[in-house]
Order: C-alpha cells, then structure tokens, then sequence
C-alpha cells in the first residue's frame, strides 16, 4: 500500500489529490489564485507564481487534514498544469513577470510570423504541430514578451513551462540549466523533435526575430518523459506543504494529458477534456502527422507511445459567458435543457468565442450564432452552444481520420461530463459513436498515477490504471438525434471552413476586420 499526492493547477485554481493504491480516493481540497484579465485587451492572462505556488501550499495541507493521515505518509507527489502558459525566468530561476497563461492570445503577429519563416524556410517541425504555430504556443509568447519588456531583456536567463517550473520551485532548483523540461511540453508547444535536432536551430530563430538570438541555447537542458524524476521535495517546500523532505516528484505535463490517462486511455483512445476549453488527447501505435492539430509527440501523453493534441479554445468558458449575458448562472440556465431535442432551437452556434485553436488554429475569430428569431432565449442559445462544440469536436476528428488516426473508443472526461448528461448524449448523437464517461472525477487521478510510478508502486501506467481508474457510464446515440445532427453538421462544416478561413472563402475576413474595427475604437 502507498499514498501519493496528485496536484492538478487549472485557470482558476488547484486541486491537490491524496490517493491509495488500495483503497483509492481519500480526500481533495482545492484553492483558487486570480487570473489577471483586462478589458480593453480580451487577449491577456495572465496569473502569478507567487499566487499559484501560496494557494499549492493552502490545498495540500487541507487535503492531508482532510484525509486524516500524516504527512508524512506521502511518499511521493506529481504535478500537471495547463499550458502553454509561459514564464521568463532571472539566473537564479526566479520570475522576470507574470505567467502567459495557456489562454492569452497577445502574441497573434508573433506566431503568424512564426509559421511563415518555418514554411519558408523549410522547417520540418512546423508539420509535426499541424503546419501553424499558434498564439497559444511557447515561443510565440516568449517572443512577445521580449519585444514589449525591453527593460527585462537583460535579466532573462530562459523561460518555463507552468509544469516545469513549479518542479523546480518544489525540488529547490535554483539554476535553470539544472531543471528538467517536459517532454509532453516542450514537443507540443514549442517545436521541440529529438529526430529532429531538438529544438529549432539558432539560424531559423534569429530568422523570425534577432531578439530570439541565443534563446536556443538558454532552453537548453534535459527534455523527459514524465517516468522519469524532476528532483526530491526539498526541505523548504516539505515545511510549506506540511509533507515529508526527498519524497520524489516526476516530470510534469499538462493538466489534459494527464487527466486523459486518469480516464482510463490506453492506445487508440480520444479523450474529450471538457472543461473551460478542451483539450482533445490521444495515443496512437504509430506516428501520423495530421494538419490543424496542437503536435504529435513521442512519450507526451504515455511515456512509451505517440501522443497526439488538438482542442476547442473556449466550451466552459462560453457556457458561463452566455449565463453571464443572461444575468444568471450556467448551472440554473441549464435547467430543463435534457427537454431540448436535436436542433429544436433553429440556432447554429459557432463557439469561436476564444478563437480556434484547431484546425484552423485561427485566432482572428468570435463566435457566430445563425437563426436567432424574437422568442430566441439564452437556454436556446446554451443548448445550441452545446450542439456547437460537438460539431467542432467533430471536425477533429474526422480530420484525424482523414490522416490515418484511428480512433477505437471516445471519453469524455474533464470538469464538465461528470455534471452535464445533456452534453454527453449530445456528444455521441453528433460523433455517431458511443461517448464513454468516468463515473467519477479524474481531475488530478492521472498527476496521482504518475506518482505512484516515481514511488515503485505500480510498474507500468497500465498497471495503475487498472488499480486507479473509475469505470465508465455509456452514452449510446439515438438514431433520430443522429439522423437530424448529421444535416445539422454539414452546414456546421460550410460555415466553419467559409468564415474561418480568410485566404480561401469571401467571408473569411469578416471576423478579423470585426477585431481590428473593434481595436481602433478601443
């Protein structure tokens, strides 16, 4: 028997986990930290390592209260976080500024000059994560920085991965040459291919922008798969926590591929993370390269296999924005809606409220909404939002399998499927395909799994799953929902690819000249 700590640090806050290997789930707690926001810039977020590191602190010694053990009797404890969320760092691995959270979209022009040097130059990583580099992505935001931080410049050694940066911080690692980076990290957001020379070469780099000269050099370091060990809790971060010194800490990832493993994926899987976006995560035998998609990278969701990344830039956070408008809470609005039949609104929602991160990866984009009519309501609109980030999972998907993915079971795991039946029905009405569910949460269940495998309990991930993991609920499709939802998708795929794409279609450049209309009056 063992018990190990999962720790799971989302946008708003962080849960930390205390689980069994025998006896499972003993207790969680959570504690939140501020996102920075401003409202005449939509595109920045940001939070404060400070923040994250103090409300760590709080959540892992309520969760060990709560879990009536000792401290102590935690042998070993895994962090995941969301990203890309980026954060510049001095010589001595303190923070230069505020983390770029995952969805700050500032550095739009900066990616947009990164995928087009890396098709002219022939940069063969650009195909490994979709063919376009994202606002969303590492050096986009790390360059962004450089240019508006001028004063800083200087005092910039490197800059991390929310992951890797809080192992550090716990492991009292105070060089940045000296800390592990991710492998799950650094492969889907920041070009790194170890067939491929590792990162970008300096040549290409300084190519996009001079201010990226000897960047290279400085993310140098050991890249790991997350078996592999970040350090041991050192005795500063052991008093804060209240748990015991040298206890190990793996290599981190992100917070979807790890709660992917935590619902169960094994190999062929698809795992919807629905939550304020979602993260689409698969394991796939071989490697396919898919256009659109967030990477495809050995060892990032599974140590010993190919993960693959793609996602929705906003769902949760457009249930909550539409609840928001209505002067009420996505939780009261909801109610009924499992009266809702397929289409019934005559509403086609198109959830780019936060842009699109695949396959467009199109930041230039806000949400649309067709067919509202006098008696349309915001319940109309929170269902047709629902059916529309199904159509968008869709898209996915069959661009997936289009490229050769094959795709043996759909999970929907997350904040959102274990209290949204709704969503889940709609989901496998719209896929055409059974939607499996955990039956119960596995927020933080994968960062546990990880655990147990740098404490020797478990061997294999599939070993821990096996002991760990909560069984499914199933959601079959109904054949009359199906029937109406596959009309209803094909105008979804007219709209998506006629206003999404500006190069190709008259309507394309509609959302951006809104954007740009609405930054010159700001």
């Amino acid at each position: 028997m063992a018990i190990v700590a999962g720790v799971d640090f989302g946008t708003l806050s962080v849960r930390v986990s205390i689980v069994d290997s025998e006896r499972g789930l003993l207790a969680t707690s959570l504690a939140e930290y501020p996102l920075h926001r401003k409202r005449e810039d939509p595109e920045y977020a940001t939070q404060s390592h400070e923040d994250q590191m103090r409300a760590l602190a709080i959540a892992t010694r309520e969760a060990v209260k709560k879990a009536q053990i000792s401290g102590d009797q935690v042998q070993a404890l895994a962090v995941d976080t969301t990203g890309s969320s980026v954060i510049p760092v001095d010589k001595n691995l303190q923070p230069l500024d505020e983390y770029y959270l995952w969805c700050d979209h500032r550095a739009k022009a900066e990616a947009a000059e990164i995928t087009e040097a890396a098709h002219r130059e022939g940069l063969q990583a650009i195909e490994w994560c979709g063919g376009v580099y994202s606002s969303e992505w590492g050096f986009s935001k790390l360059l962004h920085w450089l240019r508006h931080n001028p004063t800083k410049r200087a005092e910039f050694a490197s800059a991390f991965e929310h992951c890797d940066m809080v192992a550090a911080t716990l492991c009292g690692i105070t060089d940045p040459r000296q800390a592990k980076r991710s492998v799950c990290a650094m492969g889907h957001k920041w070009l790194w291919n170890p067939d491929l020379g590792g990162l970008p070469p300096e040549e290409f780099l300084v190519k996009v922008d001079p201010l990226l000269k000897g960047v290279r050099e400085k993310l140098q370091g050991e890249y790991a798969t997350s078996d592999k060990i970040a350090g041991r809790l050192s005795a500063q971060w052991a008093e804060k926590l209240g748990l015991k010194a040298g206890i190990p800490i793996p290599v981190g990832a992100f917070d979807a591929h790890w709660d992917a493993i935590g619902a169960g994926c094994r190999t062929e899987d698809m795992v919807n993370v629905v939550g304020t976006s979602t993260c689409i995560i698969g394991i796939t035998p071989s490697v396919n390269l898919v256009p659109g998609v967030c990477g495809v990278v050995q060892g990032s969701v599974h140590p010993q296999r190919t993960g693959i990344e793609a996602g929705l830039s906003a769902v949760g956070d457009i249930f909550s924005a539409i609840a928001t408008r209505a002067g009420t809470d996505v939780a009261t609005l909801s109610q009924g809606l499992e009266q809702y039949r397929a289409g019934q609104t005559g509403l086609l929602r198109m959830t780019w409220d936060n842009g699109d991160r695949t396959v467009l990866v199109n930041p230039n984009l806000r949400g649309i909404t067709f067919g509202w009519n006098l008696q349309s309501t915001a319940q109309d609109e929170l269902f047709a939002a629902i059916e529309g980030t199904a159509f968008h999972t869709r898209i996915i998907l069959d661009r997936m399998a289009e490229h050769g993915v094959h795709i043996k079971r759909v999970i929907n795991a997350g904040g959102i499927p274990q209290k949204n039946n709704v969503l889940n029905q709609i989901y496998a009405n719209v896929l055409g395909r059974p939607v499996l569910v955990p039956a119960k949460s596995v927020v933080s269940l994968g960062s546990a799994i990880f655990a147990f495998l740098a404490a020797g309990t478990f061997k294999t991930v599939e070993e821990a799953q096996d002991k760990i993991c909560p069984d499914h609920a199933v959601f079959i499709p109904e054949p009359k929902s199906q029937e109406i939802y596959d009309s209803l998708y094909a105008l979804y795929r007219k709209v998506y690819f006629a206003f999404g794409r500006p190069e190709d279609t008259q309507f394309g450049d509609v959302m951006p000249a809104l954007i740009t209309l609405a930054n010159q009056a700001n």
